[in-house]
């Protein structure tokens, strides 16, 4: 491609649209000309970026006739079923931020610090994962490459900006004692941990930890590692914190661990304890890195390693990570 790419992003009034603008503006990403489409409601709002106002655009199945190189997606997954083959059969990319396409075996599932080959094979489509399984990825892939992973186990605790505005009412609402309808939890999340984050599948797994183990596989392209989670929604506002509990397939010294999380990409190690130095979500917020700290060795089982890690749902778990792929689309185009 020998000039700026044009690029779309859809649903830009959304709690997670709203952050692609902020991150595109502050990664300043190429674009020759940027169009916001979102749905009828939000028509004709207009929108900053960049020193400029922009009118968003009502999303339509002509909205792709004009010339469009990468769509970001992030409209729900009722809205890209529709729309983002529209797009990919214009020779739009889309970035889709929903859990529409991600196990779709034509459809690349990407974390940019894990898998950024798997972008050369889109077909028009790549998805963005899970929010809780990207920063898990990001930890995981180095464990991965030099000892190899024989068993996972996630235990969660998500903020409730990853319900989007409804969640973040209810922990507002409950807070501040109001007696308003819950909006967007089956409970009071006010004070109160709830181990229900998606709706329940057959085998008694919510939908969001069967994606967290099935993303896992898909993403670190190997469908042998054990994978169990458990998800749990806090009373926190942004930023989700995970305990992971690793069984690794090699023998290895807590030290090499240390040094492994120095020097991932993506990364930034937290662990002094003796300071009471560790991943919080409160720091998280707002940034791109992943968070790892409490590193510590899994006496339980042999090659057994336990770690903590905390990072932006809405930034690296949703935006970030759209808008990196992009970056990297960008090269591919390139070539």
């Amino acid at each position: 491609m020998n000039r700026k790419p044009n690029i779309a992003v859809v649903g830009a009034t959304g709690v997670v649209g709203s952050t692609f603008l902020k991150v595109l503006e502050e990664r300043d990403f190429p674009f020759e000309n940027i169009y916001f489409m979102a749905s009828a409601k939000s028509a004709g709002k207009k929108l900053p970026f960049k020193g400029k106002e922009y009118v968003v655009e009502e999303l339509t199945e002509n909205s792709f006739d004009k010339p469009i190189d990468i769509a970001l997606f992030s409209a729900g997954g009722g809205t890209s079923a529709k729309f983002a083959p529209i797009a990919a059969s214009k020779g739009v990319v889309v970035v889709d931020n929903s859990s529409q396409w991600r196990m779709d075996p034509e459809v690349p599932l990407v974390v940019p610090e894990v898998n950024p080959q798997d972008i050369e094979w889109n077909k028009g489509i790549i998805a963005n994962p899970n929010c809780s399984t990207i920063q898990a990825m990001v930890a995981l892939k180095p464990l991965q490459d030099k000892y190899g992973i024989k068993r996972v186990i996630y235990s969660t605790y998500q903020a409730v900006s990853g319900s989007g505005v409804k969640g973040i009412s209810d922990l507002k609402n409950g807070l501040e004692g109001k007696d308003e309808p819950l909006q967007a939890y089956a409970h009071p999340i006010a004070g109160n941990c709830l181990p229900h984050i998606d709706v329940f599948t057959e085998n008694g797994y919510t939908k969001e930890e069967m994606k967290m183990i099935n993303e896992t596989h898909k993403i670190l392209g190997d469908d042998d590692i054990k994978v169990t989670a458990t998800t749990v929604r806090v009373p926190v506002f942004d930023s989700h914190s995970e305990s992971i509990n690793i069984e690794l397939e090699k023998p290895f010294e807590i030290e090499d661990i240390f040094e492994l999380f120095k020097n991932a990409p993506g990364v930034v190690l937290q662990d002094d304890v003796e300071n009471n130095v560790y991943p919080l979500a409160l720091d998280a917020a707002g940034t791109d890195p992943v968070y790892i700290g409490r590193i510590r060795r899994d006496f339980s089982v042999d090659n057994g390693l336990n770690i903590w890690v905390v990072a932006d749902n809405i930034r690296k778990g949703a935006a970030t990570n759209a808008i990196q792929i992009a970056e990297e689309l960008l090269k591919v185009l390139e070539d």
